[in-house]
């Protein structure tokens, strides 16, 4: 399975992002209403600043305490990005995701993002394609 299918199974809205001088606290509220576990730190909507997720603010609220609510989303997010093309397999994402220890992904085309996806929304996918292959394996069997 490729991304471009994740992709087609996830609502239609844009990716949620936050522009650079967004604080710590406003990100929170964003990332509780939405019930999402990170979101694109972005200028534009379109090319990748950062990404910031709940972890990135837990571990500042166990640092720093309460009084990082206050800084903007510049000093918390991750600038070195891991990105997928539309094209790349699930396998491949995993792989990615996996090896760097992340759980959230641009999907990127050039230098527009053109989705976001999580490790949730990949395995979700595998787990389909699992049982597909298990219904395609079992119907041999049987003869269907």
């Amino acid at each position: 399975m490729h991304v471009a299918q994740i992709l087609k199974t996830k609502p239609a809205s844009e990716v949620i992002t936050v522009t650079p001088g967004t604080s710590v606290a406003e990100l929170a509220h964003v990332l509780s209403v939405r019930k999402i576990g990170a979101v694109v730190v972005s200028p534009d909507g379109q090319r990748v600043a950062g990404i910031v997720s709940e972890r990135d603010v837990v571990r500042e609220l166990g640092k720093r305490g309460a009084a990082c609510l206050a800084d903007t989303v510049d000093s918390l997010m991750t600038t070195r990005i891991v990105s997928c093309t539309a094209q790349e397999t699930t396998h491949d994402v995993l792989q990615k995701m996996t090896d760097g220890r992340f759980r959230h992904m641009p999907v990127m085309e050039g230098e527009v993002m053109v989705g976001f996806i999580s490790i949730g929304d990949v395995v979700k996918s595998r787990l389909m394609e699992l049982a597909a292959e298990k219904d395609a394996l079992e119907g041999m069997i049987k003869g269907f």
